[in-house]
């Protein structure tokens, strides 16, 4: 079960599969093995519902696991890293180059007091020396915490004092859609309210910064006398390699730990079972650091394998919508691995911006993040792959550290459905059920979960096992819940159908968020979607949704559309759930990750205060929606 494995049989599949729930320990023991270990474990797992040690006492490091191992071999001069910026400029590092770097960068933290368990705040854009503090963290044990530099100063500062980290690692400017936002700014205001920080690092963009004293460094003056070389710190396999806060229902985020060991294992043996990256491959996952995809499938995963990977710093579709084809021919992307909501985007342009680029050298694309509808799927089979490459619909959380529902097309040739994420991984026991916990027929809606434990779960929740416990594991009693509605067709195929905290109570009728969208989504006239519930007197909620139509579509006559998309519903998904309104709309509010911000748009559709908008990506989105409302209301 190597990377490039062409192709093992399904039955051969199907034995590894029984294995690796039948017997754990042997399974994870075989292919904990991807990596280099300075000690092996004395235990391969140590469970004690709803707490899981893997490869217990053994030691290793993730920095060496993902660098130094490859400067031994004929890897020492492959890119490991092809950093593009919106304007065009290009650099290549190679491993040895960016095991010189990070060599130094940990010496410079340690120069600045970080110790073994110390944690560090990293808030960049997507440029090298984002990878580079990482992974220099991970050499000497010390624990990373990175955050979107798309949040504010308040949220900036909430995860810095609950992580209490003691250094922090920043820019000073980041690039998006041909402006400069001026992160210097947003870091001053935060560490007004952070008592923990000792030190802060920026990397340098902009010839006018001005540093507090004593408080702030350049990344480039330190550089310059740090040692070229430290040794790696074996850490625990328990040991957490990293904080990532995710947002929950209500209250403040929730600080998700990930281990070394078991984290860095199932990261690197997913990628591998996924999309069977070879010495030939340039993987391009078009995710933030700021969020898990990056941690594991930008940054852990990919450089432990040794795979050239790209990164870029900007929006996907600027200064023009065939960006993102043009980075592929140019670099030679073979894997693409980019979100649904991108996707949807990109279709709402036309087919002449990907016609116009050579990307005969994709072999794979991804989807993750959220559901893909099938009419998304099927352009994205169709017109970006031209019906040769297979498309991995990835499911899986923060949480998870890796995917744990997708088709393992880098080991089997997988019949694939469009809009399902397939089977549930290697070493992954999932099931649909109902609120009970009780196993639910084929094709009826119930809770996703999990019944084992696997090597990327997350050990818990930073300082708040309580929350942990009662997050993941109470609803369904002795199960990982992830809280996401689900079917399981009569063939197997396991179809994600969005949050079960993201639903709609329509007159005692609980209708999904995400289903309504991928109805309206299905519909020939529609590029994108999103709803939400307003309250209702009679009804207690209505739907309410905000259409993109596609381009050709635009001179329609909109009243007719919306009888039409109507009806559709009512016919699709039945009167229930019918639209109380529909907004057209030319853009839809998002964060610069590409999410929908539907706070936002029930706030305005409330009319109440829109509050922290300082993630979103293009302000105009608002006064776009405000001015339908607007509209809709003279109507």
């Amino acid at each position: 079960m190597k990377s490039g494995d062409k192709y093992i049989p399904l039955k051969k599949l199907n034995e590894i599969k029984e294995l690796a729930l039948k017997n754990p320990e042997k399974f994870w023991g075989e292919q904990a093995r991807c990596l280099d270990w300075n000690k092996t474990w004395d235990k391969v797992l140590e469970w004690k519902p709803p707490y899981a040690k893997w490869f217990v006492n053994g030691r290793l490091n993730a920095c060496y696991n993902c660098v130094d191992r490859h400067i031994l071999t004929s890897k020492r001069n492959k890119a490991a890293i092809i950093w593009v910026a919106e304007n065009g400029d290009t650099k290549i590092m190679t491993y040895y180059e960016l095991y010189r770097k990070v060599n130094k960068f940990a010496n410079v933290l340690q120069n600045l007091g970080v110790e073994t368990g110390d944690r560090v705040a990293i808030y960049m854009p997507m440029i090298p020396e984002a990878a580079i503090a990482m992974l220099a963290c991970a050499r000497i044990g010390a624990i990373h915490t990175v955050v979107f530099s798309g949040f504010s100063a308040d949220a900036l500062a909430e995860r810095i004092n609950d992580a209490q980290a003691k250094v922090l690692i920043t820019s000073d400017l980041l690039y998006r859609r041909g402006k400069k936002i001026n992160l210097k700014n947003i870091v001053d205001k935060a560490l007004l309210n952070c008592p923990t920080i000792n030190h802060t690092v920026y990397v340098k963009r902009n010839s006018d910064l001005k540093l507090v004293e004593g408080r702030d460094y350049s990344w480039e003056e330190l550089m310059k006398g740090a040692k070229n070389y430290i040794d790696p710190i074996p850490v625990d396999s328990n040991h957490p390699l990293f904080i990532l806060y995710t947002s929950g229902t209500t209250g403040k985020p929730k600080g998700v730990v990930h281990s070394t060991g078991g984290y860095m294992v199932y990261t690197t043996k997913t990628m591998e079972w996924t999309w069977g990256v070879n010495d030939m491959d340039v993987f391009w996952c078009t995710a933030d650091i700021g969020w898990i995809t990056g941690h594991s499938y930008v940054v852990y995963a990919p450089l432990a394998l040794g795979t050239t990977i790209v990164m870029y710093e900007g929006a996907i579709d600027y200064p023009n919508p065939g960006r993102i084809w043009e980075i592929i021919e140019n670099h030679g992307v073979t894997i693409l691995y980019t979100a649904p909501t991108a996707i949807r985007m990109l279709m709402t342009y036309g087919e002449e911006w990907v016609k116009n680029h050579d990307l005969s050298t994709l072999r794979i694309l991804g989807s993750v993040g959220e559901p893909i509808n099938p009419r998304a799927w099927k352009w994205y089979y169709e017109v970006v792959g031209n019906r040769r490459c297979p498309i991995c619909d990835c499911y899986w959380q923060t949480e998870t550290g890796g995917h744990i529902i997708y088709p393992p097309i880098g080991i089997q040739n997988i019949p694939l459905k469009p809009g399902s994420a397939t089977f549930p991984g290697i070493g992954i026991d999932a099931d649909i059920v109902d609120e009970s916990g009780n196993s639910l027929p084929a094709n009826k809606k119930g809770l996703l979960i999990i019944k084992n434990p696997w090597p990327g779960m997350l050990i818990g929740l930073w300082k708040n096992n309580k929350r942990y416990e009662e997050a993941y594991w109470k609803r369904v009693p002795n199960c990982y819940c992830p809280s996401d509605y689900a079917i399981k067709d009569e063939d197997g195929y396991f179809w994600i159908l969005g949050r079960a905290d993201e639903v709609l109570n329509v007159a005692g009728h609980r209708i999904g968020t995400a289903e309504l969208e991928h109805v309206l989504v299905s519909h020939h006239a529609v590029a994108e979607a999103a709803v939400i519930g307003k309250p209702d007197d009679i009804k207690g909620e209505v739907p309410v949704a905000f259409v993109i139509l596609n381009k050709n579509f635009h001179d329609k006559n909109k009243k007719e559309l919306k009888e039409e998309l109507i009806k559709y519903v009512k016919e699709t998904m039945g009167p229930i759930a019918t639209p109380h309104m529909i907004l057209f709309v030319n853009k839809l509010p998002k964060t610069r990750s590409g999410k929908i911000m539907r706070r936002v748009l029930k706030k305005l559709i409330m009319s109440e205060e829109l509050g922290d908008l300082s993630t979103i990506e293009d302000n105009t989105s608002i006064e776009e929606v405000k001015k339908e409302l607007m509209d809709f209301e003279y109507r």
